[in-house]
């Protein structure tokens, strides 16, 4: 058990903290809410964001970047849309000595400031679609932050579109929703469930909200990314309009959808373990350390310390620039050096010593499970890569049985509140409720309508209203 980490099953609270704290990944900022992302949390951060871009761009959108500041009255433009944001505003009302005339919100989303821009540019069905994407951050001043899970301040995409149809913004929505699901999946092993949101839990201003919710090691769910089908809502507050091919004059339709470093905090507490972080290797920064171990000095410097950098970098040549590193901390024990990289989450560590030497091998341990191997240096770039990628399976298998074993099914609202009161987890039941039965639920359980499952179209009587037809839906506490 780590010495600085408390365990989960103590505070699991607090080990969140101590885990990142160990790991080195961010820290508190001078302003209450804000987070300052250390070098690690970034580079892994840009590893996420590197996986996200390219597969956005090979569905055809592009980046650019809209402005921080937001005029207040484009926030009011769209109702519900200022309705569900006024309360986690920041607004801006001095600047350069002066009082300004009227008020700016630092964003804490873009629809408004780019529906603005796209009125602009879209006169005739030829403009459309626009699919755009901007890396950029927010601000949602929280109440109860919380490093990466809820922050003041945060990084994240966000992908606003417009088209010239509803069915090619419904088939955008759920396209992204897809490219979603298959980035967490195959490159941060988390095993997402792809839903539709309730009317509760819906954006602010979409006419439909669809969701990736993945399970926590506490049972908690985590909303990992958004695909909202905003209808004609923005286009109309914004004049988004434009001339079709019969000549007609038509609102276009638009998109937009999100993930953010939330995924940061939805990776360590997937994956982590009462020692520390824990990282899928596809994302991870640094996947594999080779340590040269020895009490000879000389042997160090002289042969161990030269084969390790070799060594190292044949596998970066095989497995991408600065995927391996050298531990050369020789002031260290070399227990001190194991425990630095476990803590960080290092995928792989290479033993380097007098025997593997000899012996013409690499002694390897997993972060995952502690399992040794010896490596031969001949043919070593596809064990190890061999070696990492059976490692990011076993992550997500292991996650997806934890989701699978700590999901429940409910009858009646009577059942629901026991699951939940006792063990916590997913709960599925069937609801045809609308935002009063949310509301109630929510304040008799503290569990929301986490999603509608796309995958599951069974239909049957609501527990809570006792209405035919309803839709399968996972409830759950949620952070």
């Amino acid at each position: 058990m780590a010495r600085n980490i408390v365990p989960r099953d103590k505070d699991y609270s607090q080990w969140y903290l101590d885990v990142i704290k160990a790991s080195e990944l961010a820290d508190y900022a001078p302003v209450r809410g804000c987070m300052v992302i250390r070098p690690t949390g970034y580079a892994l951060w840009e590893n996420i964001q590197k996986a996200f871009d390219e597969a956005f761009k090979e569905t055809g959108h592009v980046n650019a970047y809209f402005p921080l500041l937001i005029p207040t009255s484009f926030l009011e433009k769209e109702a519900e849309h200022v309705e569900g944001f006024a309360p986690e505003c920041a607004v801006v009302t001095h600047a350069g000595g002066d009082e300004l005339e009227e008020p700016l919100i630092i964003r804490p989303t873009s629809e408004t400031v780019i529906g603005h821009m796209y009125s602009k540019w879209v006169q005739s069905w030829r403009d459309l679609p626009i699919l755009i994407n901007q890396w950029c951050n927010v601000m949602r001043w929280e109440k109860r932050p919380r490093l990466f899970l809820r922050t003041s301040e945060f990084l994240w995409q966000e992908g606003h579109t417009a088209h010239a149809t509803r069915e090619e913004a419904v088939e955008e929505t759920l396209r992204m929703l897809d490219v979603y699901r298959r980035i967490m999946v195959d490159h941060l092993a988390l095993p997402v469930i792809p839903g539709e949101k309730s009317e509760g839990e819906r954006f602010p201003g979409a006419d439909n909200t669809y969701t990736c919710e993945t399970m926590m090691s506490d049972g908690k769910a985590l909303q990992a990314g958004t695909s909202h089908f905003l209808g004609q809502n923005f286009a109309k507050a914004f004049d988004i309009s434009f001339q079709s091919q019969e000549g007609t004059q038509e609102y276009a339709w638009t998109t937009s959808w999100g993930v953010s470093t939330r995924l940061i905090g939805a990776i360590l507490m997937t994956h982590s373990d009462d020692d520390g972080l824990v990282l899928p290797p596809r994302i991870a920064p640094v996947k594999a350390v080779i340590v040269p171990i020895s009490t000879d000095g000389v042997l160090i410097e002289e042969t161990l310390l030269p084969k390790a950098r070799e060594l190292a970098s044949r596998l970066n040549a095989a497995l991408g620039a600065r995927a391996v590193t050298v531990d050369s901390q020789f002031h260290l024990r070399p227990a001190d050096r194991f425990f630095h990289h476990l803590q960080r989450g290092i995928p792989l560590r290479l033993e380097l010593g007098e025997r593997e030497l000899a012996s013409q091998t690499l002694r390897s341990v997993r972060r995952d499970t502690a399992e040794k191997a010896d490596i031969p240096w001949e043919g070593m770039e596809e064990t190890v890569a061999a070696l990492l990628e059976t490692m990011q399976g076993e992550l997500l298998t292991k996650a997806r049985a934890f989701r699978q074993d700590r999901t429940r099914r409910a009858e009646t609202f009577e059942e629901l509140k026991a699951i939940l009161e006792k063990e916590g987890g997913f709960v599925e039941a069937f609801f045809g409720g609308g935002k009063a039965e949310e509301k109630a639920i929510k304040e008799a359980t503290m569990a929301t309508v986490r999603c509608f499952p796309l995958d599951d179209d069974s239909r049957g009587t609501c527990f809570f209203t006792g209405k035919k037809d309803a839709r399968r839906a996972v409830f759950a506490r949620a952070y």
